[in-house]
C-alpha cells in the first residue's frame, strides 16, 4: 500500500457519497424543525397493531443512531406511547434514516437503498408486535401538553444548523472513520479475502453479528464499510447483516433498554434485531441470482473504491466533498473545544456529571427531563465533557431523578 493509494481510495468513496450525505442532511433538518414534535406520540399512543407499525414507518426516515434514538423512545414513553410502539421505533429507527438511504444508494446500489429501509421497517413492526403479545403492552396513558422547550428563530437558519452542525457532531466522526477504515480496506485486504476463511454465508453472518452487536456503529458510517467489504468477498447477506445490526444495537443500548423497559423487553428487542437480520441475509443471498446486489455494487463503485488509480471526480463530487469535509472539520473542532469549556461556578449554579450522553439528541433528552423542575432556572448539557450545569433551586435528588428518568446515568455532583 503506498500513501497515494490510500487518498485516491478514500477520495473516490468521499467523492461517491457526499452529495447524497448532504442532501440527506438537509432532509433530516427539514423533518426536524417542520414536524411538531407532538406529532409522533399522537399515533403511537394506543396499544395495537396500528400503533406499532405507525412508529415503524416514522421511524424508518429519521436520522437518530442507537444512541439517539434511546432517549427519544424513552421520552416517547413518557408521552403515553405503548410498549410495542416504542419497540418498533427503538428496532426500525437507527437501522436507517433519509441521509443513509441516499449514501447506501451512492454507494451500494439501488437494490441495497430499497431493501435496507423495508427490513428496518418489518423488523420493527414484527418486533413491535412481539413486546405487545409478551412483555405486557399495558394501558396507556394519554398525552399530555407537550411540556418541552419550542424552539425559535428563522426556521431556515434551524434547518441548516441542524442539518450541518448538529447531525455532523453526532455522527461526523464515525463517518469519517468509516470513510478511513473503508479506504484501508480497499488497499490493504486482499481481493476474495472472505472468500479464503468463509465460504458459507453463514458463518460469515455470525462473525459479524459477533462484531458488530457489542460495538457503536453509525448507520451511515457503516456503508463504506460494509461496500468495501462486499469488495472483498463478503456476501451481500452478511454485508446486510452489518447495515442492520450493528446501527441498531450496542452494549451501551443494551444496558439503557434494560434499565428502562425491563429485561423481558430487552430480550424480545435484541432477539429481533440478531434473528430478522440473518433472515433477511439469508434472504439476500437467496435472491441475488435474480437481483444482482453484487453486481450492482461493483458497477457503482467502478472507478472508485476498488481501484487504486487517480479517482476521476467531477467538479460537481470535488465541491462536494470539500463542504463536507469543512462540516466535519468544524462541527468536530467546536465540540472539542466545549469538552474544555469553562462551567459556571456562580451561585446557584452547580455542575453535576451525567454518564451516557452521546449525541445531540441525548443532551436535549436531558435538558428537556431536568428543565421540567421546579426550580430549575436554566441548564445546559455538554455530552462531550459529561457534564450538566443546573442554576437554581432543585435539589440533587429532584436532578437525579429526572436525568434517570431519561434514561442516562446521574454521578452526583463533578468534582
Amino acid at each position: 500500500m503506498t500513501i497515494s493509494e490510500f487518498f485516491n481510495a478514500l477520495l473516490a468513496v468521499a467523492g461517491a457519497m457526499s452529495p447524497y450525505l448532504l442532501l440527506g442532511f438537509l432532509i433530516a433538518g427539514m423533518l426536524h424543525v417542520f414536524v411538531p414534535k407532538t406529532f409522533y406520540a399522537r399515533y403511537l399512543s394506543s396499544n395495537n397493531k396500528l400503533s406499532v407499525l405507525w412508529a415503524a414507518f416514522l421511524g424508518v426516515p429519521l436520522p437518530l443512531c442507537s444512541c439517539g434514538v434511546i432517549p427519544t423512545a424513552v421520552g416517547l414513553k413518557n408521552e403515553g406511547a405503548s410498549k410495542g410502539a416504542v419497540a418498533s421505533f427503538l428496532i426500525a429507527t437507527p437501522q436507517t434514516g433519509i441521509d443513509s438511504i441516499l449514501a447506501t444508494f451512492s454507494l451500494m446500489g439501488l437494490g441495497f437503498a430499497v431493501v435496507r429501509p423495508v427490513a428496518a421497517l418489518v423488523t420493527g413492526v414484527c418486533g413491535g408486535l412481539l413486546v405487545n403479545r409478551f412483555a405486557g403492552g399495558g394501558t396507556s396513558v394519554a398525552p399530555t401538553d407537550c411540556t418541552c422547550t419550542v424552539e425559535r428563530g428563522n426556521r431556515l437558519w434551524r434547518v441548516l444548523k441542524y442539518a450541518y452542525f448538529d447531525m455532523i457532531q453526532d455522527i461526523g466522526l464515525r463517518l469519517l472513520i468509516g470513510l478511513i477504515v473503508a479506504a484501508l480496506i480497499n488497499v490493504v485486504v486482499p481481493d476474495e479475502f472472505f472468500l479464503s476463511f468463509g465460504k458459507q454465508p453463514l458463518l460469515q453472518m455470525l462473525v459479524i453479528l459477533v462484531v458488530a452487536v457489542p460495538m457503536y456503529i453509525c448507520s451511515t458510517g457503516s456503508i463504506p464499510v460494509a461496500a468495501a467489504l462486499m469488495m472483498k468477498g463478503l456476501s451481500p447477506g452478511a454485508a446486510l447483516v452489518m447495515l442492520m445490526a450493528g446501527p441498531a444495537v450496542n452494549i451501551a443500548s443494551i444496558l439503557v433498554v434494560k434499565k428502562s423497559m425491563g429485561n423481558r423487553f430487552t430480550w424480545i428487542y435484541l432477539l429481533t434485531i440478531v434473528g430478522f437480520s440473518i433472515l433477511f441475509g439469508l434472504l439476500i443471498n437467496a435472491f441475488d441470482g435474480f437481483i444482482p446486489f453484487t453486481t450492482q455494487l461493483s458497477t457503482t463503485m467502478n472507478g472508485a473504491c476498488c481501484h487504486t488509480e487517480a479517482a476521476r471526480l467531477s467538479s460537481f463530487q470535488i465541491i462536494c466533498s470539500a463542504t463536507l469535509i469543512f462540516f466535519i472539520i468544524f462541527a468536530l473542532t467546536m465540540k472539542l473545544f466545549s469538552k474544555f469549556k469553562k462551567q459556571e461556578t456562580a451561585a446557584g449554579t452547580v455542575v453535576y456529571t451525567v454518564e451516557g450522553m452521546h449525541c445531540n439528541h441525548c443532551k436535549a433528552a436531558v435538558e428537556k427531563s431536568v428543565g421540567q423542575l421546579k426550580g430549575v432556572d436554566y441548564c445546559e448539557a455538554t455530552p462531550a465533557a459529561n457534564t450538566l450545569v443546573v442554576t437554581g433551586t432543585a435539589t440533587e435528588a429532584a436532578v437525579r431523578m429526572a436525568v434517570e428518568q431519561a434514561g442516562f446515568g446521574f454521578k452526583g455532583v463533578k468534582e
